[in-house]
């Protein structure tokens, strides 16, 4: 290890590739709220977040944890479950006043038509406005689980008819 009055020692979270500051600076310098969307091996979170100097606050948010409690049967890993947490953080969004966020995917590897666009898929849908491009974008048939299940599209759709009620 380098040692010497040169040598400087990252930050932690930086070190375990945890946060991008140079990223974060730019999307905190941009005064708008941010849709924070994580992926692990079982759930996906979104969380709609503003800048605080006393620390970020949270003013909406969504696990796909939550729809196993609504009736959901599949992954909650899938598509078809990011889609859903994405509609259902975008309903509880605009219902807290916001209208526009920008995405922050972190230090995640976006792919083209995955589980972190599905998220800003159906933010979209519900109406809040997301800054991004239709190519990367899952196709109707991903977000409906045609490739996983045929029965998964009532599903969804009974899901869609719970978040309106909601």
């Amino acid at each position: 290890m380098a040692t010497g009055p040169r040598y400087k020692v990252a930050f932690r979270r930086r070190r375990e590739c945890r946060t991008d500051y140079y990223a974060r600076k730019k999307l905190l310098r941009s005064g708008e709220s941010r849709a924070v969307v994580r992926r692990s091996n079982r759930n996906v979170t979104v969380q709609f977040i503003d800048f605080d100097m006393a620390g970020d606050r949270i003013r909406a948010a969504a696990t796909t944890g939550e729809l196993r409690k609504m009736g959901w049967e599949y992954s909650c890993s899938s598509i078809p479950a990011a889609y859903l947490a994405g509609y259902l953080a975008g309903k509880r969004a605009l219902k807290s006043g916001i209208e526009y966020a920008v995405p922050d995917i972190g230090m995640q590897n976006p792919k083209h038509g995955g589980v972190l666009f599905a998220v800003v898929k159906g933010m979209a849908d519900a109406g809040l406005e997301v800054p991004h491009s239709e190519d990367v974008l899952p196709s109707e048939d991903r977000i409906n689980g045609k490739h996983i299940n045929g029965n998964i599209e009532a599903a969804m759709s009974s899901m869609k008819k719970k978040m309106e009620a909601e």
